[in-house]
């Protein structure tokens, strides 16, 4: 099952990516798209919450979860062709980024303390 979560989550992910590519050529269509990624994302992402106990490993999932909604906002910007989508949307791409790269050294620190 968590093979088939990683697999989704990450081809909702690069759902999300050639959305934002693709906003210049097809700006009616791409807002659709966008949302079934986004809508994904935040499904998987919800549903798969931080394994550990550490307060900063928390923090950093919420990070995610920040990131999700500001990604929410991004495609309502999109939907209303509004020039502030690729601003919310980068601001959410910097918290997913930090979260992506520290959540897996906060869970390898926690299991070390374990030990």
């Amino acid at each position: 099952m968590n093979k088939i979560k990683d697999t989704v989550f990450r081809i909702s992910g690069v759902i999300i990516l050639l959305a934002a590519a693709g906003y210049r050529f097809m700006p009616t269509v791409v807002p659709w798209i966008m949302g079934v990624g986004v809508i994904t994302f935040t499904v998987i992402t919800l549903l798969t919450p931080y394994p550990g106990k550490s307060n900063r490993g928390k923090r950093l999932y919420n990070f995610q979860l920040l990131s999700c909604a500001f990604m929410a906002v991004s495609t309502y910007f999109m939907f209303r062709q509004r020039n502030e989508w690729p601003m919310v949307m980068l601001i959410a791409m910097v918290f997913l980024f930090y979260s992506a790269l520290m959540l897996p050294k906060e869970l390898e620190k926690e299991k070390r303390e374990e030990q």
